[in-house]
């Protein structure tokens, strides 16, 4: 089962990688800003990782993963950053092509983020004290904040897709917080966020998802406008 981890990352990743050569879809051709925009993700997310498995909010069960680590984490935890943002995003552009209609209203969308913002920051109110809950929280409601602001139309497309998502996020999140297993995969330490739990999901982690999927697509759509016009 040391493989575990490794072959949910590859999984995820092998068959958006296939299509990505679609001559309908051509993911490929979107490559120079797809991966610069993951690593402006992993930037914010690995140091936050790396400080949190040091401090003992997340951890890594040795029973599911190959024992590689780099720089504290194992290097499951970094392909996920690779593999499942490569699997969504290739997974939006594609929606956007095949059904080119699937997008919000700006009103639906100004109601959803309105009273996202109202929900995190009630929680906060409350439960500050809990590290996982409180940075993820923050940093959701910046990277909404901004994209809002700034490229209301994405967002208009991003957030019924981000719904379409969830299904395929509580199949593998699932697995990896223990669903189906005797121990969870990734293991969190209950006293540093809110303890509610999506069937084994921190609930937590859907903040977590959209922060790092909206990052990744922000800068993906920003390079690809800045290619196109060079």
């Amino acid at each position: 089962m040391e493989y575990l981890y490794l072959g949910l990352n590859l999984g995820s990743f092998l068959i958006p990688f296939l299509f990505s050569f679609h001559p309908r879809l051509q993911f490929h051709k979107k490559w120079r800003s797809f991966f610069p925009a993951v690593i402006i993700m992993m930037l914010v997310f690995i140091p936050w990782d790396i400080i949190f498995t040091a401090e003992v909010f997340w951890g890594f069960n040795e029973d599911y993963i190959t024992g590689l680590h780099v720089v504290g984490l194992p290097i499951e935890e970094w392909l996920f950053f690779i593999c499942i943002p490569y699997a969504c995003i290739f997974t939006y552009y594609a929606l956007q092509e095949l059904l080119p209609q699937l997008m919000f209203s700006e009103r639906i969308t100004s109601i959803i983020c309105v009273s996202l913002f109202s929900v995190l920051i009630v929680t906060l109110w409350y439960f500050y004290d809990r590290w996982y809950t409180l940075v993820n929280f923050i940093y959701g409601m910046l990277v909404l904040g901004w994209v809002y602001n700034y490229d209301r139309r994405l967002l208009q497309r991003f957030l019924p897709f981000f719904l379409i998502i969830q299904i395929p996020f509580f199949l593998v999140n699932g697995i990896l917080t223990g669903t189906g297993l005797p121990e969870p995969v990734v293991w969190y330490n209950n006293t540093e966020n809110l303890g509610i739990r999506m069937i084994t999901i921190p609930i937590e982690d859907v903040i977590y998802n959209l922060g790092m999927l909206l990052t990744v697509l922000f800068f993906t759509e920003k390079l690809e406008k800045r290619h196109q016009n060079s």
